[in-house]
């Protein structure tokens, strides 16, 4: 292997472990997440093989600034 492939791999092993995402088994409580930050939940309420994706936002009931509601959705794993 040349220096400069193991190179390469080695840059692609860090980005892919920097986007990396945690799995928790519970939603964070609602002002915990920021407006646009994503978390995956595995929870059991999507179908077999996908996952909880949730997105937070910034409403003001939750002493956001704006009308950005946190959304939810199934993703495949």
């Amino acid at each position: 292997m040349s220096r400069t492939t193991a190179i390469t791999l080695a840059a692609i092993m860090i980005v892919s472990i920097s986007h990396a995402q945690a799995i928790v088994k519970t939603e964070p409580p609602m002002g915990a997440l920021q407006e646009g930050e994503t978390v995956l939940v595995d929870d059991g309420t999507c179908p077999k093989g996908k996952i909880k994706l949730v997105v937070g936002g910034n409403h003001v009931k939750v002493g956001g600034t704006k009308h950005v509601v946190r959304t939810r959705s199934c993703v495949a794993r």
